[in-house]
C-alpha cells in the first residue's frame, strides 16, 4: 500500500525494459541540492519468479522544483527480490537532463538558456553554465600544519566538453585542470613559495560496471619563466576499480603509468624522484569515513614517497548537514612539490575540504 501511494504521489513512472520484472521507483526530492546526498529507489518485483535486485543503471528524476535528474546507481551487495516484493537501492545524480522551470511559468520564453544550461545570481548580476558537465576531479581543500609544514590549498575540477551520448565516443573525452599552492605561513610576509600548474586531457574508457580505463596527457608547471622553470609533460594510462565490500563500504584503486614526452625545464632528475608509476588506493564508506593513499617512486634511484589523506562528513558530527569535510593529510618522501624534487621532507596538516 505504501508503495502505491508513493508511486500515484510521484506522478510519473520510469520506464524500464518491457522483458523487465523490476520497477524502479525514486523517492521525491526537491532539488538537485537534496539529490546530491543521494535517492532512496524502490526495486519492485512484478513478476511471478525471484529476479537479481541489480535494476536500471541509470533513471531520470523529475525534482519538485522541475529540474530532470539523471540518477546512476551506486554499487551494492548481490540480493534477489521475491514475486510482488521489493528492496532499497541507493542512486546519485550524474546528470542534468533539463533546466529547472518555475512553477509559475507554463513554457520558457524564447531568451531562457538552451536545453542542459544552468543560470544562478552572481557578482555579476547572473551567470550562466553547462554545470552538469564540470565533475570533481582531484580534492579540493585547504590544510595547514605546524612550523614549515604551512599551508596547502588545492582546487581542481574536471570538464566533459561533449553530451555522454555525443557520436564517437566523444562523451568519453574530459578536459581537467587541478592547482596546489604551498603558503609559507611561517615566514613574516607569509608568501606563497611553491605552487604546481597540472592542466590534463584524458578520456574515461568504461570496462564494466565497475571498472574504468584512462588514457590522456599532464602538464606540470611551476609557472615560472626562465631560469627557475620546472615544467614536465606526461603520456599517462590509469585504471580504476571499485569492489563492493557492503554495509555501504566500498574500496577503490587506482594504478597509474606514464611516459615522458617532450621538453623537460628543470632539474635533470626529475624522473629518478617521480619515476614511472603510482598507485592509489581508498577505502570508504557512503557519508562517512574515506582514507586515501597514494605511492610513487623510482625503484632506479629509491626516491619514493608517500601521501595519505583522512575526511569525514562534518555535517555527521555537528547535525546541521554542513556540506565540507573535516580533512587531514600526511606527506613523507621526496618531491612534494616541482621546485623541492631533491628534497625530502614529512608533513602533517589538517584543514577541510569541498570535495574527497
Amino acid at each position: 500500500m505504501r508503495l502505491k501511494l508513493a508511486l500515484l504521489a510521484l506522478g510519473f513512472v520510469v520506464a524500464t525494459p518491457a522483458a523487465a520484472q523490476l520497477r524502479a521507483v525514486p523517492e521525491q526530492v526537491a532539488d538537485e541540492r537534496e539529490a546530491l546526498n543521494g535517492v532512496e529507489v524502490f526495486l519492485v518485483n512484478e513478476g511471478t519468479e525471484p529476479v537479481d535486485a541489480e535494476g536500471p543503471r541509470e533513471i531520470e528524476l523529475t525534482a519538485t522544483d522541475g529540474t530532470r535528474l539523471v540518477l546512476q546507481r551506486m554499487p551494492a551487495p548481490k540480493r534477489s527480490v521475491a514475486p510482488g516484493g521489493f528492496v532499497k537501492a541507493r542512486y546519485v545524480p550524474v546528470g542534468l537532463a533539463g533546466v529547472a522551470i518555475p512553477p509559475n511559468q507554463a513554457h520558457p520564453p524564447a531568451s531562457m538558456p538552451g536545453p542542459g544550461e544552468t543560470v544562478a545570481s552572481s557578482s555579476t548580476g547572473s551567470s550562466s553554465a553547462f554545470l552538469d558537465r564540470f565533475e570533481p576531479h582531484e580534492p579540493i581543500y585547504g590544510v595547514a600544519g605546524l612550523n614549515d609544514s604551512g599551508a596547502k590549498l588545492q582546487v581542481s575540477f574536471a570538464f566533459r566538453p561533449f553530451a555522454a551520448d555525443a557520436p564517437l565516443k566523444l562523451g568519453n573525452l574530459r578536459f581537467a585542470y587541478t592547482q596546489t599552492m604551498f603558503w609559507a605561513l611561517d615566514e613574516p610576509s607569509g608568501p606563497f613559495r611553491s605552487t604546481v600548474y597540472s592542466p590534463e586531457v584524458y578520456a574515461d574508457i568504461p570496462m564494466g560496471e565497475h571498472t574504468v580505463f584512462s588514457l590522456g596527457y599532464r602538464h606540470d608547471s611551476n609557472g615560472r619563466g626562465l631560469p627557475g622553470s620546472i615544467d614536465v609533460n606526461r603520456l599517462f594510462v590509469r585504471a580504476q576499480g571499485t569492489i563492493d565490500l557492503g554495509n555501504e563500504w566500498r574500496l577503490d584503486i587506482a594504478p597509474m603509468g606514464w611516459l615522458y614526452v617532450g621538453r623537460e625545464g628543470g632539474p635533470n632528475n626529475l624522473r629518478g624522484t617521480w619515476g614511472h608509476s603510482a598507485i592509489t588506493a581508498a577505502i570508504q564508506q557512503e557519508n562517512g569515513l574515506k582514507v586515501s593513499a597514494t605511492a610513487r617512486g623510482s625503484f632506479e634511484t629509491g626516491r619514493y614517497s608517500g601521501e595519505m589523506s583522512v575526511s569525514y562528513p562534518i555535517g555527521r558530527l555537528t547535525g546541521g548537514g554542513l556540506g565540507i569535510y573535516l580533512f587531514g593529510q600526511g606527506f613523507t618522501g621526496w618531491g612534494e612539490t616541482l621546485d623541492d624534487i631533491d628534497v625530502r621532507d614529512t608533513h602533517f596538516r589538517i584543514g577541510i575540504s569541498l570535495t574527497r
